[in-house]
């Protein structure tokens, strides 16, 4: 029985991409009502939070495995971590009570800072007990290699309920499995491709039968690469003060928004969801350019990298990477929001039609094959070329109260990475009637990222303004 899985390409790019000043960890920042998990004394119950969280490992392997690497080939490989200790990912900090949500922001920008160990399973969960008005928070950070947003979602169902409950279950029993020696890897992964071939020889009468099929979805593939590569991909991006070298700390900002009201503004200008919080996006950053950065948009090509899940319903509730990127051109040097809209909504609506989702995730199964060095370079080479600006992406989330035991999930920020010579990048997730936004921005570049949610609210509020006027 084999003992080690093979990470996906697009999951070994998330590794190779990892820089002193590139850190390819995703993550999140709950804040919980924590009124029913207090001690006698009022500090957090930290060891039933940490015997519940233990009780559910099972349901996520992945958790508690670490990476190991085939000889000669150097490609990672997924074994179970022997020496696994809960207490060492499940940790506990607190602030000075009564904690303020700037306190925490600056506290998950620090923790947000430093990456990961890679001999040790690739996540964190920090308990911050001392927030006010009997808060508390988690903050996760997991490696993007294991997860993307719609992974965590599922992650989310894992770990929360519907309803408060107090049960904790006693966790089975685990065993990890013998980590392979180099030579078992070798030999592992030698049989893995030996069956590969066999199926495809096994199957080639099947294969012949649908060539005809193949043929069409071949060619629709390779249309959909040709569209895919034509949007932007070959294209250095645009050179703003936002877009300059990074170091590797991190400030972390949020801010929410009322569902309800965005979808208005969908619903009477016209688009997607996406689209409307996509202009939000380009308009904020042409008033912040303008105004804090003393920069005139005009004449720019500004493209903003929408990763869009490709997970299909066999691969819900598994980790890693199920994601094909999307380039939106946002249109910053207009000043009408409502033709910013309108030019976002066209782009989309292209990008839909001529099936770039398809053709980027096609670039990346042609690249599967690859040997990890080559992985590596390649991805060091596309960060190095950035033909795009920065990140903006957008998972949905339950729409009705989760809870962790008996506490009650009031909101939760996502937090996505920086790219090289990326200031800022933008995460949101609609929880329980509630766009939240987490904005990841590096330390020096964006010292004032209350300006650029207040540019946020602003571009929201011009939006608004030519919705009501029906425009």
């Amino acid at each position: 029985m084999s003992t080690f899985e093979r990470l996906s390409f697009l999951d070994t790019s998330f590794l190779a991409l990892e820089a002193p000043a590139i850190h390819m960890h995703v993550g999140a920042v709950a804040i919980f009502d924590g009124t029913h998990i207090q001690r006698p004394d009022g500090g957090l119950d930290i060891d039933r939070l940490r015997d519940f969280l233990a009780a559910r490992l099972h349901l996520v392997p992945r958790y508690r495995q670490r990476l190991a690497w085939i000889p000669l080939e150097k490609y990672p490989v997924w074994v179970d971590d022997e020496h696994f200790d809960p207490e060492f990912h499940i940790r506990i900090t607190a602030l000075p009570r009564p904690g303020s949500d700037g306190q925490l922001k600056r506290l998950a920008g620090r923790i947000m800072s430093q990456q990961l160990d890679r001999a040790k399973p690739l996540w964190e969960l920090w308990f911050v007990d001392g927030l006010a008005d009997g808060r508390f928070a988690l903050i996760s950070k997991i490696h993007h290699c294991m997860i993307d947003g719609v992974s965590g979602v599922d992650l989310m169902a894992m770990m929360y309920g519907l309803a408060p409950d107090p049960t904790i279950l006693e966790p089975p029993t685990w065993t990890p499995r013998p980590t392979p020696s180099g030579a078992e890897l070798v030999v592992g992964d030698v049989a893995r491709r030996l069956r590969s071939t066999i199926d495809r020889l096994t199957n080639a009468g099947q294969m012949f039968e649908e060539s005809q099929k193949v043929v069409m979805r071949t060619i629709r593939k390779a249309t959909a690469v040709g569209q895919s590569l034509s949007s932007g991909w070959l294209r250095k991006g645009v050179v703003t003060p936002l877009n300059q070298h990074i170091g590797p700390n991190r400030r972390f900002e949020w801010t929410t928004m009322p569902l309800a009201d965005v979808k208005a503004v969908k619903n009477r200008l016209g688009g997607s969801l996406n689209d409307v919080i996509l202009a939000i996006v380009a308009g904020a950053v042409r008033s912040f350019l303008i105004e804090h950065r003393d920069t005139d948009p005009d004449g720019m090509e500004y493209r903003a990298m929408a990763p869009v899940s490709v997970r299909t319903d066999d691969h819900r509730g598994t980790l890693g990477n199920q994601v094909a990127m999307w380039l939106v051109d946002l249109p910053i040097s207009n000043d009408d929001p409502v033709a910013r809209l309108r030019h976002v909504t066209d782009i989309t609506l292209n990008l839909k039609e001529t099936e770039q989702a398809l053709g980027a995730a096609t670039l990346v199964q042609l690249s599967s094959g690859a040997p990890v060095t080559l992985v590596s370079l390649a991805s060091r080479l596309a960060a190095g070329r950035r033909p795009f600006a920065t990140t903006v992406t957008n998972v949905p989330g339950p729409q009705q109260p989760l809870y962790l035991l008996e506490s009650q999930l009031i909101h939760q920020f996502p937090l996505v990475p920086l790219w090289q010579n990326h200031g800022y990048a933008i995460a949101l997730f609609s929880y329980n009637q509630v766009l939240h936004w987490g904005i990841n921005a590096d330390w020096d570049l964006m010292p004032d990222t209350g300006a650029f949610v207040a540019c946020l609210h602003a571009s929201f509020e011009e939006l608004t303004a030519a919705a009501d006027q029906g425009a």
